[in-house]
């Protein structure tokens, strides 16, 4: 499998998990300005929406869009922890979250990363908005160690993706402790560190 993939975005999700199933793979880097890859193609030959992850099968089928993308490959090993099995309540329980991040959390970093030059006012409404979301998933969490319970999910891979582009924004996750203990929690996996230093993200 090949995984095009661009350092700290929403592609590590991807990442985290290919390394807690075990499955090996090809990294494809992608330019995150010129979208461009090593080559000098145009990665938009790949994805036309120029966007990561993109995961390419062996028989060259391509998948987009990382909560698609993490069923698969936990579908590829059924009975892993990250998803549970088809058809059980569990398992659209985890559907609920990957939607939910996707949807209410993801698409609010988005605008605060792409557009730095919004008015004062509307960064300001936009960084509200995303407390909320925040807000929201702290007290869904409550002292359970994942969102799922006591189990790490592809869900969380997803949401410690995230929570690390809080740091980058100066979001103060302080304000809920349970959220930065989660975030070191997930942190300190063996298969999360190593999608870290896949994406080039720690040196150790």
């Amino acid at each position: 499998m090949k995984l095009y993939y661009m350092p700290a975005a929403c592609s590590l999700s991807v990442q985290i998990t290919l390394n807690e199933l075990g499955i090996a793979y090809e990294k494809v880097l992608v330019d995150s300005k010129a979208k461009t890859l090593a080559d000098g193609s145009d990665y938009h030959a790949i994805n036309p929406r120029g966007q990561v992850p993109v995961l390419e099968l062996d028989d060259g089928t391509r998948l987009s869009e990382g909560p698609v993308i993490v069923q698969y490959l936990a579908d590829q090993k059924p009975g892993s922890d990250l998803m549970p099995a088809a058809g059980t309540l569990e398992r659209y329980r985890e559907l609920e979250w990957l939607n939910y991040l996707t949807s209410e959390v993801h698409q609010r970093f988005y605008p605060i990363f792409k557009f730095p030059q919004f008015p004062d006012e509307a960064k300001g409404d936009l960084r509200a908005d995303l407390d909320r979301r925040l807000a929201y998933i702290a007290e869904q969490l409550g002292a359970r160690s994942y969102l799922m319970g006591d189990t790490f999910t592809a869900a969380d891979g997803y949401l410690f993706t995230m929570l690390r582009w809080a740091g980058f924004l100066k979001v103060d996750l302080t304000r809920w402790p349970n959220l930065v203990a989660y975030r070191d929690r997930v942190a300190e996996r063996p298969a999360v560190q190593a999608a870290m230093r896949e994406a080039g993200l720690i040196r150790t």
